[in-house]
């Protein structure tokens, strides 16, 4: 059986379901699902990206680009 077809037949039983319980752990297992599936496309950055993002931060410094934490958690509040 291909995915598709897994799929169809799985949301057809997921609509027969008549608990709230049961669809809460499926909606629970679906986030976390999502959620590991994210991270595992975070790639690290290279060694050399690294240096060069610490570079840029010290020359943005230096010439007065930055802002705040207050300034920053005065936007969000």
């Amino acid at each position: 059986m291909d995915i598709q077809s897994r799929k169809i037949e799985f949301i057809q039983e997921f609509l027969k379901i008549q608990s709230e319980e049961a669809i809460s752990r499926l909606e629970t297992l679906l986030r976390k699902e999502r959620e590991n599936t994210n991270s595992e496309e975070f790639s690290p950055m290279t060694e050399e990206q690294l240096n060069k993002r610490i570079e840029q931060s010290e020359l943005d410094f230096k010439n007065n680009r930055f802002k705040s934490s207050a300034e920053l958690l005065t936007k969000f509040k």
